[in-house]
């Protein structure tokens, strides 16, 4: 059961200075909330695109401005301007910047947690685990609804997914048609994620696989690859509707959360040496 609970920005859990700009962040539980303060003559292209590595700014916004006014543009053309006491939501892909000479001073509360947070260097090799979902069946779902209501469920599923990455501290690596890769700096956290994903999607009336493991990758540009998002994405095809399976590499990370899991055996995987021990985690 959730608690009541506050935090004051006059006290932050993170202070996030950038160039021509600060985010003060607090934390509710696994929630972040920030406040931002952009200054005159920021601009996402020039101010954040080289900490972010990605053409457009690719995280999910949902916020209130307090004062000043933000100019957005979406990569499809779409223009908009938000002011004091509008609530916005800016989905992926965009460029954004201040007009005039007062600062933008803003309340956001989906996909900040990590915005504005250093690049890793390109070739960089991490610790990291790794997400990937699927929904089951989906060329049957979409046939079954037609385009336009397809690609509406569509969106709504991967605004839940978004929010949950935020949540818990989970970071969009790229859309994969119809999932995500996602990374994470601890495998609670994704796993937890993951279940989450899982549970909303079903309220939705869809059906989610997800697949966790931890190990080193190498960032490149906005990307990842190595070894570690290969058996992530193999284990993936061994998940059935609901399933979160994961490795008993991450499992034993796990050790002492009170994270429950079943075991589904040991695999062959495509292009992976020796089999695997893969575990189911428990709904709890």
């Amino acid at each position: 059961m959730s608690k009541a609970q506050w935090a004051s920005f006059e006290r932050p859990d993170e202070v996030r200075n950038l160039d021509h700009g600060r985010i003060d962040l607090v934390n509710l539980g696994e929630e972040s909330i920030g406040r931002q303060v952009l200054e005159p003559g920021w601009r996402w292209s020039e101010h954040v695109k080289p900490l972010a590595g990605t053409q457009l700014c690719e995280f999910h916004h949902f916020g209130i401005v307090v004062s000043g006014v933000l100019h957005v543009e979406m990569a499809d053309g779409t223009v908009m301007e938000v002011g004091p006491d509008c609530v916005y939501e800016i989905p992926p892909g965009h460029d954004a910047w201040v007009v005039g000479d007062e600062a933008v001073r803003s309340i956001n509360w989906s996909g900040i947690r990590t915005w504005g947070a250093p690049l890793l260097a390109t070739g960089e090799r991490i610790l990291t685990t790794v997400l990937f979902t699927d929904i089951v069946g989906s060329t049957d779902v979409a046939a079954r609804l037609g385009d336009s209501r397809w690609r509406t469920l569509l969106a709504s599923h991967n605004d839940q997914v978004r929010r949950a990455l935020n949540r818990f501290g989970g970071v969009e690596v790229k859309t994969t048609g119809d999932g995500f890769l996602a990374r994470f700096d601890a495998p609670a956290r994704a796993l937890g994620c993951a279940r989450v994903i899982c549970r909303e999607a079903a309220a939705l009336d869809l059906q989610i696989r997800a697949a966790v493991h931890t190990g080193e990758v190498e960032v490149v540009a906005d990307d990842i690859r190595g070894l570690a998002v290969h058996l992530a994405s193999r284990i993936l095809g061994l998940a059935g509707p609901g399933d979160v399976l994961t490795t008993t590499t991450t499992r034993d990370l796990v050790d002492g959360s009170g994270l429950v899991f079943e075991d589904r055996g040991r695999h062959e995987l495509k292009g992976i040496s020796g089999a695997r021990e893969v575990v189911a985690l428990v709904d709890g």
